[in-house]
């Protein structure tokens, strides 16, 4: 009997603990094999990279394609997980997704809180203004007394411009105001991007004018992110981006998003 009553705690004990182990406990590679799942945070704002046409709601850009290559090789479902900047950190260390493939900005203090690949693309800052603005004309107009200078709320435009300007006041944009509409509403003079989303403008829209540095300003790399703590799981996103650069599905990949330009090789 007394077996018998030993033999029932221990099914019990074995019953609860997996109703209250953690969902996602174990490290990521093991759990994505084992689920045949690989889950990505993407932004479905960031045009050439992970962006969402908003008339068919199909996804597309460079890590929407190397997201899918990365699934052929893990031979994973790729499950997508909408994310942005601002939100970034959490999503991934509160395991919402495996991996972030939107083009991260390889900035100090995200590198404190997340593991990174090595990177694969590289950005400077570029303004953005409307052709008929006569503030800003050229590089140099931006720091200026008076202008209103925006940049979007946990981009890496934000610590840059708010320690290099000098002059010139700085406007944060949060969700679910844009950029694009502050700037044609007047409420900044121009606003500050990268090369990527400098294309979506350039590409769709009549009135942006590109403000580009005479020189470089703020070039920072660009990698994929991981949760910190799982060596092995970071590695093997580390191999991915160091396969995608030598069999050439990242040169390809980039030239079909108009991204060539900004590949690291």
């Amino acid at each position: 009997m007394a077996a018998g009553l030993l033999r029932g705690l221990a099914t019990a004990w074995v019953l609860w603990a997996g109703c209250h182990a953690p969902a996602l406990a174990g490290p990521v590679a093991d759990r994505v094999q084992a689920a045949a799942t690989v889950r990505v945070c993407i932004w479905p704002d960031y045009y050439g990279v992970t962006y969402r046409h908003p008339r068919t709601q199909a996804l597309a850009g460079i890590d929407i394609e190397l997201s899918a290559a990365l699934g052929q090789d893990l031979k994973a479902r790729v499950e997508y997980v909408e994310s942005s900047f601002p939100t970034l950190i959490e999503d991934l260390n509160q395991d919402r997704c495996d991996v972030a493939m939107f083009a991260i900005g390889m900035l100090a203090q995200r590198m404190e809180k997340l593991a990174f690949t090595e990177p694969y693309m590289k950005s400077d800052i570029y303004g953005i203004t409307t052709k008929s603005n006569t503030v800003v004309r050229q590089w140099a107009d931006i720091d200026q007394p008076g202008v209103l200078v925006g940049v979007q709320a946990g981009t890496f435009m934000e610590p840059v411009m708010g320690e290099r300007l000098k002059k010139a006041t700085m406007v944060t944009v949060k969700p679910p105001a844009t950029r694009e509409r502050e700037l044609m509403a007047g409420r900044v003079d121009v606003f500050m991007t990268d090369y990527p989303y400098s294309r979506r403008l350039l590409d769709n829209a009549d009135w942006a004018r590109l403000v580009e540095p005479p020189q470089p300003f703020s070039v920072l790399p660009y990698g994929y992110a991981v949760k910190k703590g799982d060596e092995r799981w970071l590695a093997t996103i580390d191999s991915f981006v160091a396969r995608i650069k030598r069999d050439g599905r990242l040169r390809d990949a980039a030239g079909r998003n108009g991204l060539a330009a900004i590949v690291v090789r």
